[in-house]
This record gives structure tokens, sequence and C-alpha cells, in this order.
């Protein structure tokens, strides 16, 4: 095979990809594969190794290969490269990459990262790098193939897809090596197959692939064939495999419950727990609760969701019609009803009733919407509530006059219970990032200023999305010519951060204006901290001495809040920018001369909060045209490989000295960039800096 144009290639030893489950004929014939940086190289080198493979293969003549025409081998080509781009752009990680021949002449596609939990890239930037490939995602590589699916595991995530070759013989889905034997257990959290399935396009209600590659130890497969146009296998499917819905004896049906039933409901429920538990978007629960119950427990399952801030009044007591209630989820095992089911059950929405009653009741059956096999049928209503609020309604449904066995009605109401806890969580989970974003907002700048003679640029960047970062940065004028800025970081994160930087942040500003110089603020400053510090302690004393506790030991209280910050003052002038500055306990400010000298201009002093008393000194330079000063937080100098951190030998100093010649802008990207490439993996602690350069 010809040499492949990657920056490091490896053999894998285990992919960890999807295999044939237990008693499916066809074998390996060849494998290819390799590890692949991250990086915008990556589709075109796997295209590459693929098409090496193809020719190799085909070359010596191994079986199944008789069957290849020119069309699936370009289709090869597509899908391994959507797959790489997907991996690369959502999880931008190594990605390894292994295409398989089957003895059927069928090619098995896999593309595997090590970044389970990353979701697709909404609209904010996340990835570190710009990928000029992004691919045409997912559903394409849905309609160009007989099978796909994700398979997760501890630390990775596989992309499948599998390509039959004309005239081969029509396979079994793949499915992830090692998990079918808890699949045969009737383990809901070892195997989980999509229900019915997803063409290209994505009809509405049926899971996307967005809400496809969120989740952990869930195989979710889309199967592009007829409906009920194949048998499904019983240990996915929960029931063993049999004529469509409406079609089939109800005795048969109730035997194929009682099998089920008696093999694997507990464990269905104690597994679809933990699977919905850790579910943070009340949108995927609804979507997670389809998979779950057909077709297991029915042939169709819809999800209402609720909007809480209508209260409860939004249960109108206009006939058929529920105030504030949107048609979430729709499921059914056969694609093609789905939209006509949607629409049906949209025109007829739950009916009110009373919220706190248990137990399913009867619902509507959509009629026509499911065609001639499916004209009659029962349909059940569940109420879903969680912590005494209503948050919706879970109905499902099926074909027939059978009916629900009492045992899956039973089931049904118990994962019903689960369904509204996770929903109820999820939505818990979006009030506080809410309250999180707006808090953030909050307590940063919402411009920054503009200096004459001086070009500023800034990198801020949270670790963690959904709370209040510990680090801020402030740029603003104070008056008389002067222009102040500050770059901190408080001691931990969340709330108490906040509290922190609520308090430094404008009392920063009302001194600068009070025309306070740089140590005077800083002396001030930390007596704030420690005072407030106090305060906080004797309250929480009080408190306890009230509630009957024992009184509190000295170093017992709510600890200092400890606080480093970088602060300075900016006065341009007719020939340059005089600037004075003082650090507390904070990496020290670096200066950047236009002919790449780089040196710290600042002396380390004690973190503000910690001392009583503390005094504070500051240094006075000038900033003449070209030089470049940059500010930073310990999320850049401590920035962590392995047992390296970022700063280690002044590396810090040695990537700002290959800045020289570059405007603000670029240094704090290069910078940015050389502290995300440092790591394989995300830096997991906020980051933020400061440039600052006279024009």
């Amino acid at each position: 095979m010809g040499a492949i144009p990657t920056q490091r290639e490896t053999v894998s030893r285990a992919t960890g990809a999807p295999a044939h489950p237990a008693g499916v004929s066809a074998r390996e014939c060849a494998r290819a594969h390799v590890t692949l940086l991250g990086s915008s190289l990556a589709p075109g080198a796997a295209r590459e190794m693929v098409r090496a493979a193809l020719t190799d293969w085909s070359a010596l003549g191994l079986p199944g290969t008789r069957h290849w025409t020119e069309h699936l081998a370009a289709d090869a080509l597509v899908v391994v490269s959507e797959l790489v781009t997907n991996a690369v752009v959502h999880a931008g990680t190594d990605v390894e990459v292994v295409c398989r021949l089957e003895e059927t002449g069928t090619l098995v596609v896999e593309a595997t990262d090590h970044h389970p939990s990353r979701a697709p890239r909404s609209g904010d930037q996340e990835t570190p790098h710009e990928i000029p490939e992004y691919g045409r995602g997912l559903r394409l590589v849905a309609a160009l193939a007989e099978a796909w699916g994700i398979t997760y595991r501890p630390g990775t995530k596989t992309v499948w897809a599998r390509l039959r070759a004309a005239g081969a013989e029509t396979g079994e889905t793949p499915e992830a090596a090692g998990v079918t034997e808890a699949a045969d257990a009737g383990d809901a959290a070892g195997v989980m197959s999509a229900a019915g399935v997803m063409n290209a396009a994505g009809a509405a209600g049926v899971v996307s692939a967005a809400d496809v590659v969120d989740g952990a130890d869930v195989v979710r497969t889309a199967a592009r064939i007829e409906a009920y146009g194949a048998e499904r296998d019983p240990r996915f499917s929960g029931s063993p495999a049999g004529p469509p819905p409406g079609r089939e004896a109800g005795t048969g049906r109730r035997g194929r419950d009682r099998e089920w039933l008696g093999r694997g409901a507990l464990s269905f429920l104690a597994e679809a727990s933990d699977l919905l538990a850790g579910q943070l978007d009340e949108d995927l629960v609804a979507s997670l609760t389809g998979q779950l119950i057909v077709p297991r427990l029915a042939d169709w399952c819809a999800v209402w969701l609720e909007d809480e801030s209508l209260g409860r009044g939004a249960w109108s007591d206009a006939p058929g019609a529920v105030v504030g209630a949107r048609l979430a989820r729709v499921w059914h095992a056969g694609e093609s009803h789905i939209e006509e089911l949607r629409r049906a059950l949209e025109k007829d929405p739950p009916r009110p009733r009373d919220p706190w009653r248990s137990g399913p009741v009867a619902h509507p059956w959509p009629g026509d919407a499911l065609g001639p096999d499916g004209a009659h049928g029962v349909a059940l209503a569940y109420r879903l509530v969680a912590g005494g609020r209503p948050l919706g309604t879970l109905v499902i449904g099926r074909s027939g006059t059978a009916g629900f066995p009492d045992e899956i009605t039973g089931l049904v109401e118990d994962l019903s219970r689960r369904v509204a806890l996770a929903i109820g969580a999820a939505r818990q989970y979006a009030r506080q990032a809410t309250i999180s974003a707006v808090l953030q907002r909050g307590l940063l700048p919402g411009a920054v200023a503009e200096i004459p003679g001086v070009r500023s640029a800034l990198v801020y960047e949270p670790c963690d999305k959904g709370g209040p970062s510990g680090d801020f940065y402030d740029l603003f004028p104070a008056g008389d010519g002067r222009w102040c800025f500050a770059v901190g970081d408080v001691q931990g994160k969340g709330p108490e951060a906040a509290v922190v930087i609520g308090l430094a942040r404008p009392w920063l500003r009302l001194l600068a204006r009070e025309e306070y110089g740089v140590p005077d603020v800083l002396d001030r400053l930390n007596q704030l901290l420690l005072d407030d510090a106090t305060e906080a302690a004797d309250a929480a004393a009080r408190a306890l001495v009230a509630a009957g506790g024992p009184p509190v030991a000295p170093g017992d209280g709510p600890q200092t809040r400890f606080l480093s910050l970088l602060y300075g003052e900016l006065v341009p002038h007719a020939g340059g920018v005089r600037c004075t500055l003082a650090s507390a306990g904070h990496p020290l400010p670096l200066l950047l001369g236009p002919d790449g000298t780089v040196r710290a201009v600042a002396e380390p002093q004690t973190l503000l909060g910690v001392v009583e008393d503390a005094t504070y000194t500051s240094e006075t330079f000038e900033l003449c045209s070209g030089d470049t000063l940059l500010c930073v937080t310990d999320g850049v100098t401590e920035r962590r490989s392995g047992s390296r951190q970022f700063d280690d030998g002044d590396g810090l100093a040695t990537a700002l000295a290959g800045c020289a010649g570059l405007d603000a802008g670029l240094v704090a990207e290069r910078i940015r960039r050389l502290v995300h490439e440092f790591g394989a993996r995300p830096p997991e602690d906020d980051l933020a800096l400061l440039v600052l350069q006279a024009e």
C-alpha cells in the first residue's frame, strides 16, 4: 500500500469497532487502519488510505471484490471523508480510521475519536482551529450507507457506516463488539437500537444526527431499509421479529410481551434510568424516550412538553387544547408513517385532566395517519409530573385490537416517572445555565475601551461554560487622560468567585476614578476583601449560634477569598504611553520589544485578601512604538501536558518572542493557539489574556 501523507501514522491495536452479532455468517477478509492527527489534513489522508486499500484488495482478488462497482468505491471515499471530518470538527482529537472488507464484498468504514461527550458544534466557535473542510454531515452518510451508527465506550466514540456491494447478500446491521451478550440479557444500556428508519433528509420528530452524537454507553442504529421489509434482530428490538403491527395475531404478540418482560424488564428500567439521568437537554430526553419505547413496548410514541412559565393555568378547559404544550418528538417503528402521525397528533393534543391522577388514560387513535394496517389500535396517555410540576405528556400506541397488557402499561408508567425526573433535571440545569450566563455577562465589561495610540486585543475562554468563571478582566477610562486595565483570577469558581468579582471590579473602577494611584488601589482592595471575609465569618458564627450549634473556633468559619490581580494605568502622551502597573500574586506581565526581546515588567507581590495591612508597590515604564505588553492568567502559564506546564523554562516568554512584528490581535490569537496545542486534552482552567500594543 502506498505511503499516506499524514503527520503521524500508527497501527491500531483495537478499534472498538462494531462487529457482526453472533450468528451472522459474513467474515472479515482484510483490514486497513491508520491514526491521524485531528487537523484539516485528516480527511484527505483518510481518503488516500481507503483508496489505496481498495486498489490493493481488488488487485489481490480478495473474496467479495468481484461485486464492487465504481459507485461503491466513490461512496466509500465520500463516507470516510464525512466520518473523519465529523470527528475532527466536533471532537478535535486524533482519529483512528478503519476500513474492513467482508467476504461478501461489503465495506465497513469506522472513525474513532477520543472525545465522546463533545456535542456537534452550534453557533459558537468551540474548536481551537478553523477546519476548512466541514463536510455535509452524517445525513449524507445515512443516504449512502446500508446502515450506520455510533458506538460509545469509555473515552472513545466510533461512528461507522456499512456499504453493501452490489450482488452481495444482505447482511444484518453491525453492532458493537463485546456488547451483544449484554443485548441477549436485555441490557438496555449496552445496546439501544434505533426504532425505525432514518433517511437522508431526516423526518421531523426523528432523532437527528445532532441528537445521536450526544450521550454515552448507547448505540443507536439507523438502517436504510424499507419499513418492515427486513426482519429485526430480536435482541435489539426487544421482541422476536415478525409481521408488521396490525397483521399479527394478538396471542403471538402477547407471548412475545411475556417473554421479553420475563427476560429483561427490570434490567431495562434500571439501565433506562441511568441513560436518561445523564442527559441535560429536555428534547434529547424526549428523543431517547422514543428509542426506549419503540418497538419494545409500543408501535409508536409521542412526547409533549409543556411551558412551565404558564403555570398550572396552562390546562385549559377548552376541548382538545392544552395551552403551552408542544409536540417535542414523534417516533414510529416505520419512518414512512412519522410525518402523517405527527400531523394527526398535532391536531388532537392531550386532553386536559387532573395532573395529579396517576396511571394512563385513553387517547384518541390517530386513525388514517397509520395507513390501512394501522386503522385500528389503542393509545394511552401518561402525565409527566416531577417535583409537583406537570411537565408534559407521554402517549404510546399499538396497532390491532389486542391492546396493551397490564404488565406493559405498568412498565411504561414506571418509565414515564423516570422520563419526568430526567426532563425536570434537564430544565433545572437549563435554568441554572441561563442564570450563570446572565451573571457572567454582568461580571464582565460590556465593551472594552479604546485608548488613543494603543491597540488592544483580548482572549477570554471560561473553562466551564455552564457557570461563572474565576477569571475576569477590565479596560476602562479613568478620567484626566488616564485609562486603567485589570486582569484577575479569583480562588475557585462558581458563585463564590462571582461574589468576589462582583465586589472587586466595581471597586477598582471607583477607586481609579477617584484618582487613587495603582499601589493605593491595591492597598484598599486588599483591605476590602479582608473586611468582607471577616463580616462573612461573623455572620456565619451568629447564624450557627442562633441555630443552637457550638461556637465557631478561629479559622473554622468561611475561608478568606484570595484574589490575584494585575492592575495598571496607561497615560498616552506625545512620545508614547506611560504605563504604571503592579502584580498582586499574579503571573508577571511580559513586554515584547520590536527586536523580539522579552522581559518581565513587574515584581511579584502578595495575593489580595491574605495579609492584613499589606503594602503594595508599582513599576512605571514607557510603552514605545511597537512595544507589546502581554497580561495573562494562570490558565495560560499553568496549562498542562502531562507533568509539564506551558511556562516551564520560560515557555510563555519564548512564545511571545516568536510574535515579534505581529499586531495585537495576531499576538493574542497566536498565544491562544499555542496554549491549546500544548496539551492533547482541552484546557482544564479558565483562560484570559490581554494584549496592549503601542502604535
